[in-house]
């Protein structure tokens, strides 16, 4: 399949599939979706210290790299597990310009290491952030109660539906600790109700620039019997 290097509309860049007309971050500006889902309606709602999170796309690894630099500014330590069936090519990851963008030159070398760095073992980027990349499909997934927080940055349900189902979403709420949360950029109503299907707590909010809404799904401790 094609893929193309493109600048999003806040300067970010990511990858364009044109044989799908999909991205691995918003056309509207990579960096800002970013921030507004991931890191303003997931990782500042978690209140403890330590957070476990949970990517479902590690892809680029612009959601990594965030959080990292989110962890050295709040001194938050963070396990991060990134699953990615299919991972980026290194010579793709060399063009991508998030260090410049984020103000965070100095950090360029940990974002490719990030990617350097081998599979399916825990590495220590810092003091507060460590870092594991599993290749795995997300049907895969088999972690009981282990997570604060779950990313959840597939491609979309137009794209690849079977990542967006009551099956995939069912061991999302299996993999999260009670009271965790899971936060995505999409707003499809399938998708809420798949969610809500599996004993998740449901919420529209704003979303980033480009999308009315996004959603955010709980694990409510008084649903935790329907598991």
């Amino acid at each position: 399949m094609k893929r193309e290097i493109i600048t999003t509309s806040d300067g970010s860049t990511t990858i364009h599939l044109p044989d799908w007309n999909e991205q691995y971050h918003s056309k509207h500006g990579a960096i800002q979706e970013a921030y507004h889902v991931f890191i303003k309606n997931g990782l500042d709602v978690c209140s403890q210290s330590q957070v476990s999170i949970l990517e479902i796309g590690f892809g680029t690894g612009l959601n990594a790299f965030i959080t990292f630099l989110e962890s050295e500014k709040r001194k938050l330590e963070i396990d991060y597990v990134g699953v990615e069936a299919y991972p980026v090519a290194m010579e793709e990851i060399l063009q991508l310009n998030y260090a410049s963008e984020l103000k965070a030159k100095g950090y360029q070398t940990t974002f490719w290491e990030m990617h350097q760095n081998s599979w399916e073992e825990s590495q220590v980027i810092s003091p507060n952030f460590s870092l594991t990349k599993r290749k795995q499909f997300f049907h895969e997934i088999e972690d009981q109660d282990m997570y604060d927080l779950i990313y959840f940055d597939a491609f979309g349900a137009r794209v690849q539906p079977n990542l967006w189902t009551k099956d995939i979403f069912s061991l999302m709420y299996k993999a999260l600790k009670v009271n965790g949360v899971l936060v995505t950029y999409s707003s499809k109503g399938s998708v809420r109700r798949a969610m809500q299907e599996v004993g998740f707590k449901v919420e529209r909010l704003p979303g980033p620039p480009g999308k009315r809404e996004m959603l955010r799904a709980i694990k409510m401790a008084s649903d935790v019997q329907r598991s």
